[in-house]
């Protein structure tokens, strides 16, 4: 979303990166090599569709390959340009760094909108795309590994996945060139759900540190908070759904395409995210008031505000009007260069996408590593566990029994105490850790120095200084 008086995107990812650059120690020559995007490949290619030629222009840009492969993934949308994409494969780089999963970064996209294709015409469209790619090497498990990113989900990657198999029939690996797969396409458990569930986590981190609730003016845990959420695509539906029936927050706010929705006493996400599969839209869903101007509802007073769309949607032209204490930035860069000064003058917290999102890459690293193992996670473990607790059941009982004790295990303890961790348990065990211990690096560097003033500054710099140790160790 491009607004008058600000600078692009790509613009602001490296404004963003320069604040926390200059509190560092680097040397200029590194400071550039981190910060600029290596490469970038343009690709126009024809499809015959209903009779005629049609020609796309796609993007599969690298940001960093200070680890290799490097990750990112591939959006379809028709505002997909260079710029776009060259910052979020930046973005890209600095949150693989932060989660510490070991990929550079790198972004793809298309300038098409899926809804103008049916099914078939988008499967030919998306192989041919990934042709292009794949005979490049941008598609490859150990060299660019894309996912789903806006407009593709699982179906696409299934395609992708499909034509390099095709292309390349005697890698072993051929699995892992993409991640975001159907389970039964060698996915992984929790991979769809896991940027939102990536909220979840990072959220309720934010409030086992009360000190930094302080800082937004909150306090206690996210129990009755109210929620507003820009956004209930994928991303948005998880956060908001997790949040509201796991953890008692109270969803506020829906906006979407067509309006939003406005329920002070709040929304059942379940209910508008049926609704809106059977008419397209929020409009006349009795969950909340319908508000034409959907994008107004960010500025209403609530306790948590969640961009989990676009980027740019917060800007010179709302930011001053935004009244949340806290923003987490569930989609990236929803907040432009210009509104995040605003916001951090009137003393909002804002929890940055380089964290808040790295739910679906930290899974998407756990789905490239079964995909190397050629197993799934619990298969050998998971049994016994259960054996294991089984013995120490089996031993209390016995006690109570020869002892006379009467106790007895409290209802529904023995059941989910025998149950070993199968895959999806394994996985949201391994977000969880992923999402404390990244937010824990954010905290100990905005809290120990003076001159880092605010979550995103401190985020870079976590993650600017391990892609320099990363580079410095191959002798730059």
């Amino acid at each position: 979303m491009a607004v008058k008086g600000e600078p692009s995107f790509r613009q602001s990812v490296d404004l963003m990166f320069n604040r926390a650059a200059a509190l560092m120690d680097l040397s200029p020559g590194l400071e550039e090599k981190i910060r600029v995007c290596n490469s970038t490949y343009t690709v126009r290619f024809g499809v015959r569709l209903r009779g005629k030629i049609q020609t796309f222009t796609g993007y599969r840009s690298v940001h960093s390959e200070h680890m290799e492969p490097v990750k990112g993934g591939i959006r379809f949308a028709p505002s997909v340009n260079q710029d776009e994409v060259e910052a979020l494969a930046a973005l890209m780089t600095y949150k693989c760094a932060l989660v510490e999963t070991p990929f550079g970064g790198s972004k793809g996209g298309l300038c098409i909108d899926p809804r103008d294709y049916d099914e078939h015409e988008m499967e030919l469209i998306t192989r041919r795309f990934a042709y292009e790619l794949i005979k490049r090497d941008l598609i490859n498990p150990a060299q660019n590994v894309p996912a789903p990113d806006m407009g593709t989900g699982e179906r696409e990657m299934a395609w992708i996945v499909d034509q390099y198999k095709r292309m390349n029939t005697t890698d072993i690996n051929g699995a892992a060139c993409v991640t975001g797969k159907p389970t039964n396409a060698g996915g992984i458990q929790g991979r769809t759900e896991a940027t939102g569930r990536g909220i979840q986590f990072a959220l309720r981190e934010f409030f086992r540190h009360p000190d930094d609730v302080k800082v937004a003016g909150l306090f206690g845990s996210l129990d009755g908070k109210r929620i507003v959420v820009q956004g209930l695509g994928n991303v948005g539906y998880h956060a908001a759904h997790f949040l509201s029936t796991e953890d008692g927050a109270v969803i506020t706010g829906v906006i979407e395409r067509d309006g939003g929705l406005w329920n002070p006493n709040g929304i059942n996400i379940q209910a508008v995210s049926d609704w809106m599969r059977a008419h397209g839209g929020v409009a006349g869903c009795p969950e909340g008031k319908h508000v034409a101007d959907g994008a107004k509802l960010m500025e209403e007073a609530c306790d948590i505000l969640i961009p989990a769309a676009m980027e740019g949607v917060i800007n010179l032209t709302n930011a001053k009007r935004i009244k949340a204490p806290v923003i987490i930035e569930a989609a990236n860069g929803p907040i432009t260069a210009g509104a995040d000064e605003i916001l951090r003058k009137k003393g909002t917290l804002i929890i940055p996408d380089l964290y808040a999102n790295a739910g679906g890459v930290t899974v998407s690293y756990f789905e490239w590593v079964k995909n190397l193992s050629h197993i799934r996670f619990g298969r050998m473990q998971r049994r016994q566990e259960e054996g294991r607790h089984q013995l120490l059941i089996d031993e209390l009982e016995r006690l109570s029994a020869d002892k006379g004790l009467g106790w007895t295990l409290s209802p529904g303890f023995k059941e989910r105490y025998l149950r070993g961790a199968g895959e999806l348990e394994l996985v949201r065990s391994g977000l969880d850790d992923t999402m404390r211990a990244a937010y824990q690096s954010i905290s100990s560097a905005w809290h120990s120095r003076n001159d880092v003033t605010d979550m995103r500054m401190a985020a870079y710099i976590v993650a600017i200084e391990r892609v320099a140790a990363s580079y410095r160790s191959k002798g730059l």
